[in-house]
């Protein structure tokens, strides 16, 4: 009988210990507007997209490693999201490309609107409004990335993130990186980058910590390749992230000429987001035009679309 307490004493504890840790780790980081996918390209594949190498100045969303590879000379992208609770999510990103390496600068804001200031009304359940404050999240940051050779790139990140509401905000200097490495293996590439490194800061007296992440990613393309009419990729991606448990996210790209894409992804282990889909259109002109759509399910939260237009000189 002694034993069987011990046991059970031993199996509660180790469950308790087990649950602890994933309320002790979940939803624990502020600034947490930096883990949602900013272009539309990125959101269809289901986020599983550090392993492309062909994202332009829009690697410096998510890999900067991959902007070593850029195509462009000047390349600019212009996102924007309708987002959850009437929420306004805008990006965009310009890269330059030298002899030194290519040089990005990406800015990114999600604008929560107005709201109105209200005060309780004496001895009474109602409210009077007292007019209105704004609130909004933003992030600038400058990247810099080198090809060292013609199969691997590395790139590093430094950005300023603030949030506002009202007259109080929260601000603090991050650092991304990334690398993407052709393994000569077919087209097989792998990647792996790091996001949102920083020290803890506060929000008026309270301390958080930063919404780390550390992605791992793999790309290949299974049938054609970038001068075939048809060409199929496949992408898996894995991330660690500091407020949350282990994700996996897997996504396909199927494009016609290099100027028609449809894309579709999936996640697993995430609360709400599952399955996302969308396309690409893309011009040959002299300057480069590419104008994409995604769509992406977030269960009882709704569905997100997402618009990225990006030229190239």
């Amino acid at each position: 009988m002694e034993k069987k307490k011990i046991i059970s004493i031993v199996f509660l504890f180790f469950t308790a210990s087990l649950f602890a840790q994933d309320f002790k780790k979940t939803a624990t980081s502020g600034f947490v507007f930096l883990e949602i996918p900013v272009t539309a390209r990125t959101a269809s594949l289901g986020e599983a997209s550090i392993a492309l190498s062909d994202l332009n100045s829009s690697s410096v969303f998510n890999n900067p490693g991959a902007l070593g590879f850029v195509s462009n000379t000047h390349s600019l992208s212009l996102s924007y999201s309708p987002w959850i609770a009437d929420i306004k999510n805008y990006a965009s990103s310009y890269s330059f490309s030298s002899e030194i390496g290519a040089f990005g600068i990406g800015f990114l804001m999600f604008d929560y609107g107005d709201m109105p200031r209200t005060t309780i009304a004496g001895g009474q359940k109602a409210y009077n409004v007292l007019g209105k404050f704004t609130a909004n999240s933003s992030a600038i940051g400058l990247t810099y990335s080198k090809m060292l050779t013609d199969r691997f790139s590395f790139g590093v990140t430094v950005k300023y993130v603030n949030e506002k509401i009202d007259v109080y905000s929260a601000s603090n200097i991050l650092f991304d990186g990334g690398v993407i490495y052709y393994t000569g293996l077919s087209s097989l590439r792998i990647a792996a980058s790091i996001q949102n490194f920083g020290v803890d800061t506060k929000f008026i007296n309270d301390k958080f910590r930063m919404p780390a992440i550390l992605r791992l990613g793999a790309a290949a393309d299974v049938i054609g390749g970038k001068s075939a009419d048809y060409t199929v990729t496949l992408l898996a991606e894995a991330n660690h992230a500091s407020d949350a448990d282990e994700r996996l996210s897997v996504g396909s790209e199927i494009s016609w000429k290099n100027m028609l894409y449809l894309r579709g992804g999936y996640k697993f282990f995430y609360d709400e987001e599952t399955y996302s889909f969308g396309f690409g259109l893309r011009s040959h002109f002299s300057m480069p035009v590419e104008v994409d759509f995604a769509y992406s399910a977030y269960g009882r939260l709704g569905n997100i679309s997402r618009f990225t237009i990006h030229l190239g000189l």
